[in-house]
């Protein structure tokens, strides 16, 4: 494994490590409370998007018990699994995945949870990318989420696939080699109250696993709603800013 604190400023126990492990408490105190309130009794996984910031942050936060991280873009995300080969911990890419990304995600992706399109399930089945790797490393089949777009007004400001295309989607997902449709994400449509939206989400999931009962999550809520999404079923928060704070500049 390479070295992932190799200066005294980023050590485990470093002002950054502090930081996170404060933020990432008040996090954790958010979820566990909204999933009281909302009479569940298990948390939802938390997916600790980790977009433009080091590597090294990633590191901090699997020591501090964070197993799930999720990165937008493949050439950050593959870098990062590169610099922290052996970490434990799972990747998830969320991101607007092109197609001849899919090679390269199938190295590293615990799932992909922005397919929208029919093509690119069939691009990670056709290209053999899942099955190259299977072969090579024994890894398990990939968790595809259906990314739903839910805005009013049909627009892909969020990107998703309508809601009518979802069952066709599924189909495609579920026939492919290698892969394992593991049920619906979406972002909440920007300016609106996010109740209505992830409500709606909820009853596409029913839907869903009525034909295919396996694909049980719900990957929604954000920092600014999180709680929102845990009391209409989430199963799986992409959680930024609130633990990791603002971007860094890039550029």
């Amino acid at each position: 494994m390479s070295e992932v604190f190799p200066t005294a400023e980023s050590r485990p126990d470093d002002s950054r490590t502090a930081e996170l492990r404060e933020r990432l408490a008040v996090v954790r105190r958010r979820i566990s409370a909204a999933t009281t309130a909302a009479g569940r009794s298990e948390e939802p996984q938390l997916i600790v998007v980790s977009k433009f910031h080091p590597a090294a942050d990633v590191a901090r936060l699997a020591a501090l018990g964070v197993t799930d991280v999720g990165e937008n873009r493949d050439q950050e995300a593959s870098a990062k699994f590169a610099e922290l080969a052996g970490l434990p911990v799972r990747w998830h890419f969320i991101g607007q995945l092109q197609s001849n990304k899919a090679k390269s995600v199938a190295k590293y992706a615990f799932s992909v949870q922005s397919i929208d399109r029919p093509q690119l399930a069939e691009a990670l089945a056709l290209a053999k990318a899942v099955a190259r790797q299977q072969s090579e490393t024994g890894r398990p089949d990939l968790d595809c989420y259906i990314q739903v777009n839910l805005e009013h007004d049909g627009g892909a400001h969020r990107g998703g696939a309508a809601p009518s295309d979802v069952e066709r989607l599924a189909g495609s997902i579920a026939t492919a080699s290698g892969l394992r449709l593991a049920g619906v994400m979406a972002v909440a449509p920007l300016g609106a109250p996010p109740e209505a939206a992830f409500e709606k989400l909820a009853a596409i999931s029913t839907d869903l696993r009525k034909l295919h009962p396996d694909a049980a999550g719900i990957s929604a809520g954000m920092s600014q709603d999180l709680e929102a999404a845990v009391q209409f079923g989430a199963t799986h928060l992409r959680i930024g800013s609130d633990i990791l704070g603002s971007r860094p500049r890039v550029g």
